[in-house]
């Protein structure tokens, strides 16, 4: 019976000891684990980043918003007061220089003119009476008949009577050249912007803004202004060729020319207004719009140029991350010469062939090291 007891105690202890050694090697397991975590921790992450090689500035295009004005625009105002008798243009229609717009009817100039005709007949029919008194009068001087004195006063009755029928006259020709102003004309060959009268409507006499009765403008051929941010100006000239676009005519490039510069810096923008012109024959453009207008300015040959993405702004002022030599960051500050939207040309800071951080992390700092990303190792912008 005892050989029995220890036959089943055997096993038992087996089982304990082959349990232990489990537990043990899970510990050991479990432990090397957390080490190799907090190794994996501690070790610091070397970003990855995108390189590109600083180089030349290419010839790129300014892009400016403009505005459209038509080459000619006369706003037409009345020059005599009445009621507008008859229109025959509308907006839209195309008139000759001289071609009829409208006509003013004046009843009250027209008895002006009457008036002035009347004086003057009177003016005229004294100044008849005077010559021939005077006349009468030096026949008798001749004769010792009168004095001297009479004589001098009657010529000098004639000489008023005179300058009385001429201001008479003066005043009909005034009232007969408002006269005029009564038919309302077309003053160059264009197109009808604005009609802002009707028949029977009252026409007072003005210039003031918003009291025009047409606006006639000339657009076969348009102004184009546009304001050049100073470190620009220098590269537009007089004769200068840029590509204009409409929003209202996608894909539409039309070309414009450079007529003159204001030659001064606006204070409150920084820029000098630039005007240009363009053909529209096809009056496709339409003045007081906007558009954009493409210049191919040249570049400065000291110019190089990083994409925008590669500028650090901190406390140290603006600066871009390069690639040293043993693929370590080194922070350089720089100068930015233009911004051109999609490139930036720096004027100094870097050298040519630098290797510019396209994408630099946050806080990095000189000595940091980083990783180049295979595809982007030899990009070029």
């Amino acid at each position: 019976m005892s050989n029995t007891r220890r036959t089943g105690h055997k096993p038992l202890a087996l089982g304990l000891i082959v349990l232990a050694a489990a537990l043990v090697a899970a510990g050991v397991i479990s432990r090397r684990s957390q080490a190799e975590q907090v190794k994996q921790a501690n070790t610091p992450i070397v970003p990855m980043v995108s390189v590109v090689t600083a180089g030349q500035a290419a010839g790129a295009a300014l892009e400016l918003p403009a505005r459209i004005e038509p080459w000619q625009r006369a706003p037409i105002y009345a020059r005599v007061s009445g009621y507008l008798k008859s229109w025959s243009v509308d907006i839209g229609a195309p008139v000759k220089s001289g071609q009829t717009l409208a006509d003013i009817e004046t009843p009250d100039l027209d008895q002006q003119l009457l008036q002035a005709k009347a004086e003057l007949a009177t003016a005229r029919s004294n100044l008849a009476l005077a010559s021939s008194t005077a006349k009468r009068w030096q026949g008798l001087l001749a004769a010792d008949a009168v004095s001297r004195q009479e004589a001098d006063e009657k010529a000098g009755d004639l000489a008023a009577k005179q300058s009385a029928v001429n201001a008479m006259q003066a005043n009909v020709d005034r009232v007969q050249a408002l006269q005029r102003y009564t038919r309302l004309v077309a003053p160059f060959d264009g197109v009808v912007t604005a009609r802002n009268t009707d028949v029977g409507a009252l026409i007072n006499v003005g210039g003031a803004p918003g009291s025009e009765l047409f606006v006639v403008s000339d657009l076969s051929r348009l102004r184009v202004y546009v304001n050049v941010p100073q470190r620009q100006v220098a590269a537009i000239k007089v004769g200068d060729k840029a590509e204009l676009s409409a929003p209202e005519r996608p894909g539409k490039v039309y070309t414009a020319t450079v007529q003159s510069l204001s030659q001064a810096i606006n204070a409150s923008s920084g820029a000098m207004l630039v005007q240009l012109s363009v053909q529209n024959d096809s009056r496709e453009l339409l003045p007081g719009g906007y558009a954009s207008i493409h210049f191919n300015t040249p570049v400065a040959s000291a110019a190089l140029s990083i994409p925008p993405s590669a500028l650090i702004f901190n406390k140290s002022g603006t600066q871009v991350a390069t690639l040293g030599k043993d693929g370590r960051v080194v922070v350089k500050p720089v100068t930015i010469s233009r911004d051109l939207g999609s490139v930036l040309e720096i004027a100094t800071g870097i050298d040519r062939n630098d290797q510019v951080i396209a994408n630099p992390p946050d806080g990095v700092a000189t000595g940091d090291a980083v990783r180049v990303a295979a595809n982007t190792a030899k990009a070029k912008l």
